[in-house]
């Protein structure tokens, strides 16, 4: 309540200083027992000094607008000529002491709590809880260090595909807030590559850009950079990584700048040795530092960069998903398939049938088989019947196997349904 009358009171400050000024002369008038004759005396005795200090007066006036103006012009260009004499812009604008002091805890140490980020990762990537929990506890270590001259981590997550690794980068880049660069390494193939991520050297075509990396780290240092299946890149990528890994900072072949790298996190997914690794995880499961060490070499074995290995701060082993795993990524992918058509799924609404059938379809694809094939089997399975339901005005729907196919049935109590859902996912 106070807060919303300081704005009125220093409106009427002016006024209250005039009230204030008044009485002090009174004060003085009673204290040396002045009289109104008295004052009259005094007042003629200095009338001939009036029209000076009414000079004075307009002098300082114009002055005093003078400088109003000036310090107006200043502080929009953020400019000071003395320290103390003209307000600074965040002075006036914002409040600079509370900006300040964010600043300054950004350079302090940042604490993340580790079980709250690996519960909040188990909840999303399915089956891959030893992997969340140990990936969360690495990152609140690494994070919470004040003088780093390498990134806060290089991981790598190795595995079957269709396990969650690349969701797993995205869903950390997410909960820890942090924007996300993610690059396809498919289309870095090529030695010329390189310049689409570091730039192009001067003169040639490209070099007034920086590349996607150094221009995207230089804007995001805090950046979480995913580098999709790693090892289908160029030699000669690599090479320029291996700066960024190991000095902390890579250059800009445009420029010749040197971008830090000290405060972003570089995620690597590999689907390299597949069986190996999947090997390894289930001998190991209970001893992680034998499982990283088995998994170094299972990786040289098949080809994987020595120098990109010896960079790496930590492996990560992703396990095969099988049984109610699996059923529970094919469910998630019906729920995200059912809400890009602008329908919702009923609570139950998913016929096990259906989930069954899936699970029996990938279980024929063998171990080859990845997230894109369940996701199209999916596709194959339910898109004709979620396209009627919606030309039919349907809101919400479920799934109903049988043996002519999949319907969506539109449900009788959608608005129930619906509002249901939102309280549970404001």
């Amino acid at each position: 309540m106070f807060r919303s009358l300081i704005p009125a009171l220093n409106r009427a400050m002016p006024l209250m200083m005039a009230v204030f000024l008044i009485l002090a002369v009174v004060q003085v008038a009673v204290m040396l027992h002045l009289s109104l004759a008295g004052l009259e005396h005094a007042f003629e005795w200095l009338r001939p000094a009036f029209p000076f200090i009414a000079g004075l007066g307009t002098l300082m006036a114009i002055a005093g607008l003078l400088y109003e103006t000036s310090a107006e012009s200043l502080a929009r260009k953020g400019l000071r000529r003395r320290k103390g004499f003209l307000m600074d812009i965040l002075s006036r604008l914002t409040n600079r002491g509370a900006l300040e002091e964010m600043m300054a805890r950004e350079q302090r140490e940042t604490v993340i709590d580790a079980e709250e980020l690996a519960a909040s990762l188990r909840a999303r990537v399915i089956g891959q809880d030893r992997v969340c929990e140990d990936i969360a506890q690495q990152l609140r270590r690494r994070l919470a260090l004040q003088v780093r001259g390498k990134p806060v981590g290089v991981f790598l997550l190795a595995g079957p595909p269709g396990t969650g690794k690349t969701y797993l980068a995205k869903q950390i880049a997410k909960q820890t807030e942090r924007p996300l660069q993610h690059y396809d390494m498919t289309q870095m193939s090529s030695p010329h590559a390189a310049t689409l991520l570091f730039g192009s050297p001067r003169g040639y075509v490209g070099s007034d850009t920086f590349g996607t990396l150094t221009g995207g780290l230089k804007n995001t240092p805090d950046a979480v950079v995913l580098l999709d299946e790693i090892e289908k890149a160029h030699p000669d990528v690599f090479k320029k990584f291996l700066t960024a890994w190991n000095d902390g900072h890579i250059t800009e072949a445009s420029t010749g700048e040197q971008i830090s790298t000290t405060r972003a996190i570089f995620i690597l997914t590999s689907n390299i040795a597949t069986d190996a690794l999947t090997d390894i995880a289930e001998r190991f499961e209970n001893e992680p530092d034998r499982m990283r060490a088995e998994s170094v070499e299972a990786l040289k074995r098949a080809g994987f960069a020595p120098e990109v290995l010896n960079r790496l701060d930590r492996i990560f082993v992703f396990r095969a998903l099988h049984g109610l795993d699996l059923a529970r990524v094919a469910a998630l992918e019906i729920e995200t398939m059912i809400e890009s058509y602008g329908l919702h799924v009923e609570t139950g609404g998913i016929d096990p049938a259906l989930l069954f059938q899936l699970l029996q379809k990938q279980k024929n694809l063998g171990t080859g088989a990845s997230a894109r094939d369940l996701v199209r089997s999916i596709e194959d399975m339910i898109s004709e019947s979620l396209i009627v339901a919606r030309q039919q005005g349907a809101k919400m729907v479920r799934l109903t196997s049988h043996e002519q196919g999949v319907t969506a049935e539109i449900s009788r109590d959608s608005d129930l349904q619906l509002a249901r859902s939102s309280a549970q996912h404001p």
